[in-house]
């Protein structure tokens, strides 16, 4: 696929051109950037199902893929998909190797010193889970044992205990397991993979969101969920620092797919329940 980004010559020649042919340039990088392109680039998991994965024909699909291509055709633009490690994604400065990440990403205070976040697509249920021949039955179960969980991600933070979730209605929550040892992974998948090998083999148990969960358990897992959410998760697109104008573009098209059912139609199809409230 051809290069995003114009160098030397070529770039000023971009740049001439739009000034001299439309009387309405885009203040913003990003926002130019895709705009002229016509390429929107997804920062996004290969291993994240039903969320972000590798389909039969070996296709990027999934709930937060289907947003992402959604927010791009009503740019006016195609869906370009890359994957780096989510601790690159929530570091920020980009520097433009991807545009946006439609990645289920908890809008935390210290993520937004580094990125933005314009709007909040959909809201899902953070989850214990065991091995099926586990006795655990409550999340109280858990403590002291070994959890697994990826690193950098909200579940580290919570079983920390220094998660912070300060988006607009995001509903209160305690800690309520104190873990033994905490130990992190790339991926939820790679956390699922080793609670799979046995009771206590590597793990007692993990924190993760529940629709990877039933996702995993649906796809032959032996796990099962434990107790009530652990927590609920505003999970919002998320966008590099210093472009307002990019900001605002995705805010406004985010929220006419709340408002005209787009999303609550895709997380129908993806979860088979309407995630796209807090009520």
């Amino acid at each position: 696929m051809k290069d995003l980004m114009l160098t030397g010559a070529a770039a000023l020649l971009a740049a001439a051109v739009t000034l001299t042919s439309s009387p309405a340039a885009f203040a913003g990088e990003t926002l130019d950037r895709v705009m002229s392109t016509k390429t929107l680039t997804l920062s996004s998991d290969p291993e994240y199902p039903p969320q972000s994965f590798l389909n039969d024909r070996n296709e990027m699909d999934g709930f937060d893929v289907g947003v992402a291509r959604e927010i791009a055709k009503r740019m006016g633009a195609e869906l370009k998909i890359v994957t780096p490690a989510w601790e690159i994604i929530t570091a920020g400065n980009w520097g433009g190797r991807w545009d946006i990440s439609v990645g289920s990403m908890t809008p935390t205070t210290a993520r937004a010193k580094v990125l933005d976040f314009p709007a909040v697509y959909y809201y899902t249920p953070a989850a214990f889970a065991v091995h099926k021949d586990s006795a655990a039955t409550s999340a109280a179960d858990l403590n002291g044992k070994k959890i697994g969980v990826c690193g950098g991600c909200t579940y580290e933070a919570y079983l920390n205990k220094n998660l912070v979730i300060d988006a607009e209605g995001t509903p209160e929550f305690t800690y309520d397991v104190t873990a033994g040892e905490i130990r992190t992974y790339e991926t939820d998948v790679n956390v699922l993979d080793d609670l799979r090998l046995g009771d206590g083999a590597r793990l007692d148990g993990l924190l993760s969101a529940r629709p990877t969960i039933d996702e995993a358990i649906k796809n032959g897992y032996p796990v099962k969920v434990i107790g009530e959410p652990a927590f609920y998760e505003p999970l919002a697109v998320a966008v590099d620092k210093g472009d307002p104008e990019f900001s605002a573009k995705v805010a406004e098209i985010v929220n006419g797919m709340h408002e005209d059912g787009t999303l609550r139609a895709l997380s129908i199809k993806w979860y088979g329940t309407d995630l796209t409230s807090a009520d």
